[in-house]
């Protein structure tokens, strides 16, 4: 898909119109020329959310009736926006367009006519060199969200954690990105026995990828991104239901989140140095599957009482927390599909945020509802730890109540870092839901927060 900026539509493209009516509607005009109308309500402004549903809802519109080039005149659109000048609409347009236009279509035969997707989207302006980058950087944020869509909602027998590794190598291909991968021997011998605890039950063997970008000055503290990378996750010896197994394919989608945020900063030339940890699992039942009532030493020395096996992700995040020490971050980020807590908490309209740095709270939420791309903060106070001790070791990889899960297992996490830091459960966003104007599957949360934080 191209996006186009012009001062007026090319012949037989169909203009975008809004109308105070319901629905959407194509209407030819005179001959070659047409109209799809798009019904606003009663609506004569929009929030920031409301303008994102529009522009995805023209996208799905115009593919319903087949069409698969349009024309918004940016002058219609401008009166109905709160507060947004014309490079940033045209930004979020641009993001929002691609990530509407995408589906995940990888394994379905392909119809005589070919799959229908938007080809060309015309941007109706007078200030086309005053937009342009706009449009571009815009583009370049909606390609990798859809590319960290598209890996998450890959198959867990074809995206094995090797194959995670190996799509880290390829997304980074022609940007100045240093790659190392882990292999089981090297995590070992690192002494991270979390990740080699939680893969032990998988013939698929743990990898650790690490992604250095050096986009800022020489010597400056980096930015270290974790993602959780559970390529599949069954819960080991205790199994996951069969009504919460189905979907765990993407439970490495804050792995795929922070490897595309990292990919779209490069692309952006954004000032930044940035390190990305991503350990990479199956989390698998067998004989050799680790057990409730082990308990690890981990890499910072606090050991873990297993007391779940399906609470995996706090404890590989847990050595890659760790590991992020030896950067001397200025800060770390990690972002994790962590807990159902935290869709008990907040439904599945916002990610849980963490965090006892009050500004970057308040920073974290702020860009994350200008952006489409929502947190919302719970707390992370100590008097919580006393949820989370252990019997037999240092610490328990679930609280000892069963209220509180999102809360617990950040705390659990906090255990291991001693450096701003912020936690980013996305398990309430890791696939879209009915009203979001987006295709089925991941919606790469936290890709396009990530990205605004970090250019900003």
């Amino acid at each position: 898909m191209r996006i186009y900026i012009d001062r007026k539509p090319p012949l037989r493209v169909a203009v975008v119109q809004f109308c105070s009516g319901e629905g959407e509607d194509l209407q030819r005009v005179t001959a070659g020329h047409w109209k799809l109308e798009i019904g606003l309500g009663d609506k004569k402004a929009l929030n920031r959310r409301e303008f994102i549903l529009l522009v995805r809802r023209i996208i799905m519109a115009a593919k319903e009736k087949k069409l698969t080039a349009i024309a918004i005149d940016l002058s219609l659109l401008q009166p109905l926006t709160v507060k947004m000048i014309e490079t940033e609409l045209v930004e979020l347009m641009s993001t929002n367009i691609c990530l509407a236009d995408y589906a995940f279509e990888e394994y379905k035969t392909k119809p005589k006519e070919g799959f229908l997707h938007m080809k060309e989207v015309y941007l109706l302006s007078a200030n086309r060199a005053h937009i342009a980058k706009a449009v571009q950087r815009g583009l370049i944020i909606g390609e990798e969200t859809n590319r960290a869509r598209h890996v998450s909602t890959m198959p867990a027998s074809e995206l094995t954690p090797q194959r995670l590794a190996q799509h880290a190598r390829q997304a980074v291909k022609g940007q100045a990105v240093r790659v190392t991968v882990w292999n089981e021997r090297q995590i070992e011998q690192a002494g991270m026995a979390g990740i080699i605890a939680v893969g032990r039950g998988s013939t698929m063997k743990p990898r650790f990828i690490i992604l250095d970008y050096r986009g800022g000055k020489k010597g400056e503290s980096p930015t270290v991104l974790i993602g959780k990378g559970v390529t599949f996750d069954a819960g080991g010896i205790n199994l996951k239901p069969s009504t919460a197994i189905l979907g765990m394919n993407m439970d490495m989608s804050g792995g795929a989140c922070v490897i595309h945020t990292l990919v779209a900063c490069a692309r952006l030339k954004v000032k930044q140095n940035l390190i990305v940890l991503v350990p990479a699992v199956e989390n698998m039942l067998s004989g050799s599957s680790y057990r409730p009532g082990d308990i690890i030493r981990t890499l910072s020395g606090k050991t873990i009482e297993v007391q779940d096996t399906d609470a995996e992700g706090r404890i590989i995040l847990a050595e890659a927390l760790t590991y992020a020490k030896r950067y001397t971050p200025k800060l770390v980020i990690d972002v994790a599909t962590l807990t159902g807590s935290a869709m008990v908490a907040l439904g599945e309209r916002s990610s849980a945020l963490f965090t006892v740095d009050e500004s970057l709270e308040t920073k974290l939420r702020h860009i994350g509802s200008l952006v489409g791309d929502p947190v919302w903060p719970l707390p992370l106070w100590d008097e919580y730890l006393d949820d989370i001790k252990g019997t037999y070791g240092d610490i328990g990889n679930v609280g000892n109540t069963k209220w509180g899960g999102a809360i617990t297992a950040a705390i659990f996490l906090k255990q291991f870092v001693d450096y701003p830091w912020v936690h980013i459960d996305i398990a309430p966003r890791m696939t879209a839901i009915s009203g979001e104007r987006l295709a089925k599957g991941s919606i790469g949360a936290g890709v396009q927060l990530l990205v605004r934080f970090l250019k900003g």
